[in-house]
């Protein structure tokens, strides 16, 4: 999502001021106060790679201001103090959220009844990760989190504490950079994700200890396998901020997955490109929700952006993030939904049918609206000169474990089997332990400012995206976007709570639970899966293609002067009848990241069962790169080949 934005074509400009309604003095060299927002430019970069197919990214967008004139300026959230702040800090509130605003908006204790471990899960590794930690907790004052007090704990995917990831260390990261290697880039862009994961926790549930489980990459194969050595840590709760398009996952493969913990509390981010993800950068990704938050298995977190705080830093309200990135979520096409959503009262609204609506609750993501993080390995984190190392970071990889610290507050999954039937049952039970959500639409638009990073489409417009069907759009009680809303308090995480006295079969960490009755718990409702075709009836092919190739004709083409992309011709078989989209992407850098940028609109043709040929449309000259040539089927894996010209 690095240029989520391009087509716009006509951007307006709004008083941001409006929108803001505190203010923070300058640094301590200006006697003057400023506004909250300047009359100059923020833009948005997301930390990591787009997906590919196999591979996930991590949803975490930085705020990046444009202008010396941003970058002399505090965080455009203004937070609210009695008098004028000192200079610019983190602990100040100039560059995000503190820990300290959190538990004021969101009504949170610091600490549970019972110590809990929270798991993240990321990839590549982070050599600076607990220092940086330790720097976070002292600029706020929270308690340390150590591998030496037994709070914090840096494992590979396996589990073990020895040999991590790369990079090995620092040094090695900054030698890979330099040379420009891609593997340094994208674990650059991973680190900062391990910052935010880390401090998101931290500064949520400050006693909890943290279990950092670092992949060999980003891969599914390998986030999958660091999934498993989460939940047997010891972790009550797990939090995932990466994802990619459901498109490759069957409900059978799921029941059985890496993200199938019954009573461990496993959250997942519904993604940063909006509904669907429209707003992604791929075009394989478009029209699917985000995995493994479309998983009926976790707890989903879509995104909000919090009003500025009130006097105290009291809650003022929330919306829908849709703007310089959105909150992702939609209906799965692969899962079918819990009972525990289908009972929703207003299940009927949502759009989805019987298919799993995402997300289940929310949380802050707005970049704009985002956390103050320390990370020592991105120099790139100066909001200004003489305050180095401090970004600030957003998107679904902020909520997702504030979401996962909420739930560990709560004292995790007790007996239930999956965590989310508690939101779902405490909400019908008291609607006001959790702030309801009413406004805003994760749908597509076309624009937004770039000064505040709001959409400058209505709900309607935006709500065209699923026929204003509340999949897209917030209304009172649950939609998608929102899920059943936002935390205000701690009672709608409590298994324990509003939804009775718990029960389940559940086993694992997080907590114990029950009624106190003598009784045994209630049978939980086994997790939904589509049911099986009757035992005469053979179950339909699932599609697949396979021998993706370019044609002969086509690497001749290929090799001459100036090749068109109608010369890309190419061959592949199909198992059955279907609809398949060819596209064309060439790899770019921006900002120091690798991207596949598009090429041409592409091209869909109907493949029939067996051997088929087709090529690109266009007569747009191919420059010297290298190519991705991506064939998407209707409903299947995704298949790429890659090549070079010149």
């Amino acid at each position: 999502m690095s240029d989520m934005r391009a087509r716009a074509k006509h951007i307006a400009t709004i008083p941001a001021i409006a929108l803001l309604i505190a203010c923070v003095s300058a640094p301590a060299a200006s006697a003057a106060t400023e506004r909250p927002l300047p009359p100059s430019d923020y833009t948005v970069h997301p930390d990591c790679a787009a997906a590919t197919p196999g591979r996930a990214s991590c949803m975490s967008l930085k705020l990046v201001p444009l202008t010396t004139a941003a970058r002399a300026h505090t965080h455009p959230l203004a937070i609210t103090r009695n008098g004028p702040a000192p200079a610019a800090s983190a602990a100040s509130g100039s560059f995000g959220l503190r820990p300290q605003d959190i538990h004021s908006v969101y009504s949170l204790p610091t600490s549970p009844g019972t110590t809990q471990t929270v798991a993240i899960v990321d990839a590549y590794n982070d050599p600076t990760a607990e220092a940086d930690l330790n720097e976070y907790s002292k600029e706020f004052g929270l308690p340390s989190c150590t591998s030496a007090s037994g709070c914090f704990k840096q494992v590979n995917q396996n589990g073990n504490t020895s040999p991590l990831p790369y990079p090995a260390t620092l040094g090695e990261l900054e030698t890979g950079l330099t040379a420009k290697e891609p593997e340094a880039v994208e674990a650059e862009g991973w680190g900062i994700e391990i910052s935010l994961d880390m401090e998101a926790v931290h500064a949520t549930c400050q006693t909890c200890h943290i279990v950092l489980v670092e992949a060999d990459d980003p891969s599914f194969v390998n986030l999958e396998a660091a999934e498993h050595a989460a939940d047997v840590s010891g972790a009550g709760e797990i939090s995932n901020s990466f994802g990619g398009p459901e498109i490759d996952e069957s409900a059978v493969e799921e029941a059985s997955s890496a993200f199938n913990h019954p009573g461990t509390v496993v959250t997942a981010s519904a993604g940063d490109a909006g509904y669907l993800a429209w707003d992604s950068e791929n075009f394989f990704e478009t029209g699917y929700a985000e995995f493994p938050a479309s998983s009926p298995h976790v707890v989903a977190v879509g995104g909000t952006r919090l009003s500025p705080p009130g006097a105290g830093g009291t809650y003022t309200g929330e919306s829908i993030w849709n703007g310089r990135g959105a909150g992702g979520g939609g209906c799965s096409v692969v899962f079918e939904a819990q009972p525990w959503q289908r009972a929703l009262s207003d299940w009927s609204s949502v759009g989805c049918g019987s298919g799993r609506a995402d997300a289940d609750i929310s949380a802050d993501a707005d970049p704009y609206t985002g956390l103050a993080v320390f990370d020592s390995a991105a120099p790139q984190c100066e909001n200004e000169a003489h305050v180095p190392h401090w970004c600030t970071i957003g998107g679904t990889s902020l909520s997702s474990p504030m979401i996962a610290a909420v739930f560990a507050l709560a004292g995790g999954a007790g007996s239930i089997a999956y965590p989310a039937q508690s939101l779902y049952e405490n909400k019908r039970a008291n609607p006001a332990d959790v702030h309801d959500v009413v406004s805003g639409s994760n749908g597509e638009c076309s624009a937004y400012n770039p000064k505040t990073g709001l959409s400058l489409c209505s709900v309607v417009e935006e709500g065209a995206s699923c026929k204003q069907h509340l999949i897209c759009v917030a209304a009172s009680g649950y939609d998608g976007p929102s899920g059943v809303g936002s935390p205000d308090g701690i009672a709608a995480f409590d298994p324990n709570g509003s939804s009775g006295s718990g029960g389940g079969t559940g086993a694992g960490g997080g907590g114990g639970g029950g009624s106190g009755s003598g009784q045994p718990p209630a049978q939980q409702p086994a997790p939904a899966t589509p049911a099986a075709p009757p035992a005469s009836t053979p179950p339909p092919a699932a599609p697949q293609l396979t021998a993706v190739a370019l044609t002969v004709k086509a690497l001749v083409a290929l090799n001459r002067s100036r090749p068109r992309l109608s010369a890309v011709a190419f061959s592949f078989v199909s198992n059955v009848l279907q609809p398949v989209r060819a596209t064309l992407s060439r790899r770019t850098r921006r900002h120091h990241h690798l991207r596949w940028s598009p090429v041409g609109a592409g091209t869909t043709i109907l493949a029939l069962a067996g051997h088929n040929s087709g090529h690109l449309a266009g007569r747009a000259v191919l420059r010297r790169g290298t190519y991705r040539l991506l064939l998407t089927p209707a409903h299947g894996t995704a298949r790429a080949i890659e090549f070079k010209i010149g």
